[in-house]
């Protein structure tokens, strides 16, 4: 199955990867980064726990895990008439995500994951678009995603992602580079993020940060983790 086509199911670990159209810078300063993470907290944190992320300048990775229906919990018509701009997100009150798979019972909708995606990607289209004075796609479309089936593969893709920005050479050292998981995994500050899970991975932090300093060959690691 295509990595564009695959559906994103409750109870599974994703990696989710996208880029600008045409190879595009997606971010030029440090608001740009800022705002894709407001949204995605708005439009992602919902539906999704999240492991591992990177945000390089025309390209993003993301480790994530489809939260269950139960966590997620569904759509809540407030009005009779059901009208678009009623529909909140049960277990989020505040929360402007509109889109459903289907009704579960009347004035009751699930929400679909993969549109909660494409409403981030539509709405930091706008936001970029209007700053710069720019037209048309940002993103390439359908976005990519890969299923992770064990752990081997997690703990992999996990280096894969916070090391991207050395091989780019954005950076020397992941420690560095202000725009990844990696530095919230070794801080003691309260996140969202399950870095006890990622770091549990890796047994503990000391080998947690030893793995982060070894040598990754990325064009093998790419060939294994089928990106």
């Amino acid at each position: 199955m295509s990595s564009t086509s695959i559906p994103l199911e409750s109870e599974f670990y994703y990696h989710v990867y996208n880029r600008g159209i045409n190879r595009c810078d997606l971010f030029r300063v440090a608001k740009d980064y800022k705002h894709f993470l407001r949204l995605y907290e708005k439009y992602i944190e919902p539906i999704a726990d999240t492991y591992a992320w990177v945000l390089m300048p025309n390209h993003f990775h993301l480790l994530i895990r489809i939260k269950s229906e139960e966590e997620i919990g569904i759509y809540k018509n407030l009005n009779s008439d059901g009208s678009k701009d009623s529909v909140r997100f049960q277990t989020k009150p505040n929360g402007n995500l509109t889109e459903s798979e289907g009704p579960d019972r009347v004035g009751n909708k699930k929400p679909n994951p993969t549109k909660h995606f494409s409403h981030l990607f539509n709405a930091y289209a706008k936001y970029i678009n209007k700053k710069y004075q720019r037209t048309g796609s940002l993103f390439e479309h359908p976005f990519r995603r890969k299923q992770v089936e064990d752990e081997a593969y997690l703990r992999t893709l996990v280096l894969y992602i916070h090391n991207n920005p050395i091989h780019h050479d954005f950076t020397d050292i992941a420690v560095d580079y202000p725009w990844s998981s990696y530095l919230t995994c070794i801080s003691v500050k309260p996140t969202k993020l399950l870095k006890d899970e990622v770091v549990g991975w890796f047994d503990d932090e000391a080998n947690f940060k030893f793995m982060h300093k070894q040598h990754v060959d990325f064009m093998k690691l790419e060939k294994w983790l089928e990106i």
